[in-house]
């Protein structure tokens, strides 16, 4: 199975943040999402993966070369779509089409054509002007629009409405039915993963806590709800974190096989969703209600 963007090593140093030694390979044909808290680096991450940012040491590749050598012809096959606006604002939505389109040697204008009236963009009006949802539309029409083999997509669903969120993750599936394209989706809104999604990374405090298939997760991670009774020093270390309150106690044990054989009888054992695993990863056992 070929890796479409593979990250050896990767450091980038800011005033207080660092990512430390990414290394990770994103498999051809499927969609990856990038989880983590706020801060956690993952816009920074996507950002050196588009060549807009330099790491400090390792090296990435797209496509099978060295990104830095090869950015002209790698970006030719990507399409970008981030929550923040990286079109002139005091274009028009045509006028933008018209300077973006000559960049992509695959561009189709029919498909261009039937995403502006699919996502009702106004093609006389200023980008500057725009909602931020119908800004996230019009980066989206352009990345669909040039044949791009990966999609690359920052916070793609924030400031959508429920029912073009739920449209858009529809859309993104169908396109992944080329097992040739690949789609890296980042979000800290975990339930679009939940339903769209083939492996997961996961970054906190700019670093990788793991690379995994979504399907895998469900058979490693536990979430236990009990009373406080059943805990004691030895059974809290079981946890990767336990949120506490006044009459029990919830948390998500990283062996869900042993913790099904000690917790069945005593307690609720549910399967987490990635959010719950993202939450007790983060927060640990300093997490209280």
């Amino acid at each position: 199975m070929s890796e479409v963007i593979k990250l050896e090593g990767l450091c980038k140093s800011y005033d207080r943040f660092e990512l430390r030694d990414i290394t990770v390979g994103i498999k051809e044909g499927y969609i990856t999402g990038l989880i983590g808290p706020n801060g956690a680096g993952k816009t920074s991450l996507i950002k050196m993966i588009m060549g807009m940012v330099f790491p400090d040491q390792g090296e990435i590749q797209l496509f099978g070369q060295n990104h830095l050598l090869h950015q002209a012809a790698n970006k030719d096959r990507i399409g970008y779509v981030s929550d923040e606006n990286i079109y002139y604002e005091n274009l028009t939505v045509k006028d933008m089409k018209r300077v973006t389109a000559p960049f992509y040697t695959r561009w189709d204008e029919n498909t261009y054509q039937k995403y502006q009236e699919k996502f009702k963009l106004p093609p006389g009006k200023k980008i500057k002007d725009l909602s931020k949802g119908m800004k996230i539309k019009f980066s989206l029409a352009v990345a669909l629009s040039h044949g791009a083999d990966l999609l690359i997509m920052d916070e793609p669903t924030s400031g959508l409405d429920p029912i073009f969120r739920r449209e858009l993750l529809e859309l993104l599936s169908e396109h992944i039915q080329d097992e040739k394209k690949s789609i890296v989706f980042s979000t800290h809104n975990t339930a679009d993963l939940d339903r769209i999604a083939d492996y997961i990374v996961f970054i906190n405090e700019g670093r990788l806590v793991f690379n995994e298939m979504k399907e895998t997760l469900t058979e490693k991670y536990l979430l236990v709800k009990g009373g406080k009774e059943l805990l004691d020093r030895d059974v809290r270390r079981w946890f990767i974190g336990i949120r506490e309150s006044g009459v029990g106690f919830e948390g998500l044990i990283g062996n869900r096989v042993e913790g099904e054989r000690y917790f069945k009888d005593t307690a609720i054992c549910e399967i987490p969703t990635l959010e719950e695993i993202m939450y007790f990863t983060v927060k640990g056992s300093e997490a209280h209600v």
